[in-house]
């Protein structure tokens, strides 16, 4: 029996809805563009008051502005300030009676899409409108692929497409099938908790209890009841019996963050519960028998740590034995982007905000900043941001002071001066080597090149020379 052959179903993706806002003070001149914009497919909202205007645009209802430049209440120039302010993704047609080039460039400068002289020509207006809309459609488009990409590069709670950050991931997943100790290491900031749940939620205990403990936000006293528990009246403040964190999650987890600010003391007795599986509560004479997963973090060099003679060298070689270091932010320049809309994503749903982004100069400062607190600092940002932003766009007055004083340097902007695409490239090598240490083969998989084609371009550019000679120095 023969089949009909059936063609596919196509599924038109729609475009943006873009709803124009005409402001013009004459009636006539309001009648006839808001006719003219009809009848080319657009459903415009005619207004003669400028602060009807602006709180269209602050509301999101119209991201278009065809602005006459003379109005009484408020000029057009005035008015694209206060709209950019409000909405610095918001297209304003600034239109006049009188164009001369000079006004055409000022209000370009200012922020104006395009500058029209009335009457406003048909196709002109057509061309305007629907350049609009396809930008605005192209933003869904480009935004849905992110949000995809996102989800894609997710690693349980962790996102990243950087090499170090994937070496990291794969590294995590083969240590999470076998139930043994690790050491996660790295700058604070960095990420360690998140990886330390990601390897207990991907391993075989994920069933049972994570326990976090921060080592250095308590004394030894203290630590020591909150790891092993104590008896009733060992000591003052103890009211009753209580089990510690080993005991509570016996079968599961147990994670260490700062390991490396503990005594040598409590150290000791963390070596006994990793060789003996066994620990005793403050007061007790018992001992317990546990079965923990043991994860400890620490920002520390804990081998100069045993050489300084602050930590145990035995329970050093016991906790390092798998060992998975992370990277600081600035050796993961390429994850800041991701990052950024990951967290605008988090904090925008948290707070009830629609925010599509950052403006040009947000993202250009935040680029620009060095992230000494590395993730957890950008995460702090943008969810500050995320509170402080009036409009959908995350602007350069919603960032720390720090963050607008380094946009606003005289570097920045005055001192510009154009540079070829060579020493521009130059340049980018220089800072991306500083930056690893001199480490060529980690610079070379920041800037997504091979290590030949590094070697190639520090050769040409003289940088290898001036590199050898920082480093011997």
């Amino acid at each position: 029996m023969a089949h009909a052959m059936t063609k596919p179903i196509e599924i038109a993706t729609p475009k943006v809805t873009l709803t124009p806002c005409i402001l013009d003070d004459d009636p006539g001149q309001l009648e006839l563009l808001a006719e003219q914009v009809g009848t080319l497919g657009y459903e415009p909202i005619p207004t003669s008051d400028p602060e009807e205007a602006l709180r269209l645009v602050r509301i999101g209802r119209c991201r278009m502005v065809f602005a006459d430049v003379r109005l009484p209440a408020m000029n057009g120039h005035a008015f694209l300030d206060k709209a950019l302010r409000s909405d610095p993704g918001v297209h304003v047609i600034v239109m006049t009676d009188e164009y001369t080039l000079d006004s055409a460039l000022d209000a370009i400068r200012r922020g104006a899409i395009d500058f029209l002289p009335k009457p406003i020509d048909k196709m002109r207006l057509k061309r305007t409108l629907d350049d609009a809309a396809a930008l605005y459609d192209q933003r869904r488009r480009v935004k849905a692929l992110e949000e995809q990409l996102l989800r894609d590069l997710e690693f349980h709670g962790i996102v990243g497409k950087s090499p170090a950050m994937l070496e990291v991931f794969d590294f995590a997943r083969k240590v999470a099938r076998h139930y043994t100790n690790v050491l996660l290491t790295g700058p604070t900031g960095s990420g360690k908790e998140l990886v330390a749940r990601a390897i207990h939620q991907i391993s075989p205990v994920h069933q049972h209890k994570l326990a976090v403990c921060n080592c250095s936000a308590l004394v030894d006293n203290l630590l020591e009841s909150q790891l092993f528990g104590h008896m009733r009246g060992s000591f003052t403040g103890a009211t009753d019996t209580r089990p510690g964190l080993f005991e509570f999650a016996n079968g599961g987890t147990v994670f260490l963050d700062e390991v490396g600010e503990t005594s040598l003391s409590m150290q000791a007795k963390l070596l006994r519960v990793i060789q003996n599986r066994e620990i005793q509560r403050v007061g007790s004479p018992e001992v317990r028998k546990v079965n923990v997963r043991l994860i400890a973090a620490t920002n520390r060099d804990l081998r100069a740590e045993v050489l300084a003679g602050r930590f145990r060298e035995d329970l050093y070689y016991r906790l390092s034995s798998i060992q998975i270091r992370l990277p600081s932010l600035a050796e993961r320049l390429e994850d800041i982007p991701l990052l950024m809309q990951f967290f605008l994503k988090k904090y925008a749903d948290a707070y009830g905000k629609k925010i599509c982004g950052l403006t040009r100069r947000a993202q250009t400062a935040m680029l620009q900043h060095s992230w000494p607190g590395n993730v957890r600092e950008l995460e702090n940002v943008l969810s500050s941001a995320c509170i402080t932003a009036m409009g959908e766009f995350i602007d350069l007055g919603d960032l720390p002071e720090q963050l607008q004083r380094r946009a606003n340097l005289p570097g920045n902007g005055e001192d510009w001066r154009p540079l070829s695409l060579d020493e521009i490239c130059a340049q980018h090598i220089h800072k991306v080597l500083e930056i690893c240490k001199g480490n060529r083969l980690r610079a070379a998989q920041v800037l997504g090149i091979g290590r030949t084609s590094l070697y190639r371009y520090l050769k040409r550019d003289g940088i290898e020379r001036k590199s050898s000679l920082q480093t011997a120095h």
